[in-house]
């Protein structure tokens, strides 16, 4: 197996099969981030093609070496989705539902995590660096270290670390702490986070933390410095921006406006279908509006597309059930024979579209009860090139941090989300250009090669300290 001098290790693989059995690159920001950086170093990328029980041999594919993982179906079940998703991920958006704590499950979890940190050892080169990345694989890093101590480790954490009280819940918290502490640094999207886990590492293992700096002691009786801290993930502005100057786009944009029946102001929410992300809450302050006669369903369209995601667990099919319940009842009640209150999409669509969609939305609703970053927020902004619309943004989003020029609401209350929906409806273009001229330029000063290049940064600083 050929050795690779970087080596990103993640979930997935950068690329899904078509529909004639050969591989195309996923749309993630990740893989657009991470692209330049595996190509300058002959790159290799450590991930589960995406179906189980598929057994394939490392392969390359534009320019990337490839090392697919093979899971089983029982292993998809157990590792991804019952303690990936219905244990850490609920535990790390505030308990919005109760996360589910299964022996079985962890168990699967650890398995996993073993095997893509010995496909990561046996790929990577002497003295080279890998990139561990999210909430899948956060014993990978400990792992990785055990097998290879002269490897340079890093570990992103793209979700949101929970408070102390919070994490202390896990059955297994000193070992997920001590698997994310094999890495040199981990990566948070908000100062918080980072804070959060130093915290937690303070409380359950004692070990010493100053400022960004974590103190892990070595089995020789000897301390590792490990770096934890805030580097918050972007995308890529200047695709977004060559697609919104198509004039085919454009376009695509006035015959959506027409297709909606001309309303006046068209609201956007573009989201998984998750639990966090306040999809129910931005629907019943929308309907309150047209309830209280504040909005007229004949000047105002909510748009909200919601992409299927993890269908095969419960939590997300009742999630799913309730939506469409609250989208037929509000429908019902104001739709007209030409206008309807809420467009409801359960299904992705192609970043050409979205696109469009950004630039017939006079409002975007980012509602998250919790989110790690919110990259839409940041698409909406990036597809603006007219510097109009409006952000309502929720202050529970990382996205908050960065984006303060934004309308920052409080999606719980549902009383100060539909005044901030209606002050962005009849905010005036002057004030909607003041803030989306600075809304993009923080976009487009810190796009997703910054991040990736600051984090890169950092972890070659840790080499070159000598303290890895």
């Amino acid at each position: 197996m050929p050795q690779a001098e970087f080596v990103v290790v993640a979930n997935r693989l950068p690329v899904d099969r078509d529909a004639d059995g050969g591989w195309r690159r996923s749309p993630g920001g990740l893989v657009t981030a991470l692209e330049p950086v595996m190509r300058k170093s002959d790159g290799a990328w450590v991930g589960w093609a995406g179906k189980p029980d598929l057994e394939l041999e490392p392969f390359d594919a534009d320019g990337t070496h490839l090392v697919p993982i093979t899971l089983s179906a029982e292993e998809v079940e157990l590792y991804y989705e019952g303690f990936s998703n219905d244990t850490i991920w609920p535990l790390y958006h505030d308990v919005i539902a109760a996360p589910r704590y299964r022996r079985e499950w962890w168990n699967a979890y650890v398995a996993v995590n073993r095997r893509f940190a010995e496909a990561a050892a046996e790929v990577a080169a002497e003295g080279g660096t890998v990139w561990v990345q999210d909430y899948q694989l956060q014993l990978v890093p400990q792992f990785l270290r055990e097998k290879r101590p002269d490897l340079t480790i890093g570990y992103f954490h793209h979700i949101p670390f929970p408070a102390y009280g919070l994490f202390s819940q896990l059955p297994w918290r000193r070992q997920v702490l001590q698997g994310l502490l094999g890495a040199d640094v981990i990566g948070f999207q908000r100062v918080a986070d980072a804070g959060n886990f130093a915290r937690a590492v303070r409380r359950q293992l004692r070990y010493e933390t100053k400022s960004t700096g974590i103190k892990v002691p070595q089995g020789d009786g000897s301390v590792r410095m490990a770096l934890a801290k805030a580097f918050p993930i972007s995308i890529d502005v200047a695709s977004y921006v060559e697609l919104a100057e198509r004039p085919e786009i454009q376009a695509r944009a006035a015959e959506i406006r027409e297709e909606l029946g001309n309303p006046r102001h068209i609201l956007l929410g573009v989201d998984r279908l998750d639990y966090t992300k306040g999809i129910r809450h931005r629907m019943k302050a929308f309907g309150e509006l047209l309830q209280d006669e504040r909005l007229a369903v004949e000047d105002v369209t909510l748009v909200q597309v919601a992409s299927p995601s993890r269908e095969r667990v419960e939590t997300y099919q009742q999630l799913r059930d309730e939506i469409e319940l609250t989208v037929g009842r509000i429908n019902g009640d104001y739709d007209t024979m030409g206008h309807t209150a809420i467009r409801y999409l359960h299904q992705a669509f192609p970043k050409e579209e979205m696109v469009a969609l950004y630039l017939a939305a006079d409002v975007m609703l980012v509602t998250a009860l919790r989110d790690g970053m919110n990259l839409v927020a940041k698409e909406y902004v990036a597809s603006r090139i007219d510097n109009r619309g409006a952000l309502v943004l929720s202050e529970f989003a990382g996205a908050a941090d960065e984006l303060g020029s934004s309308l920052l609401v409080n999606p719980h209350d549902i009383q100060g989300l539909k005044d901030t929906i209606v002050r962005a409806i009849e905010m005036t273009p002057a004030e909607q250009g003041r803030r989306m001229r600075a809304l993009r330029r923080r976009v487009r000063e810190h796009d997703v090669e910054d991040w990736s290049r600051e984090f890169l940064a950092a972890l070659a600083g840790i080499r070159g300290s000598g303290t890895a």
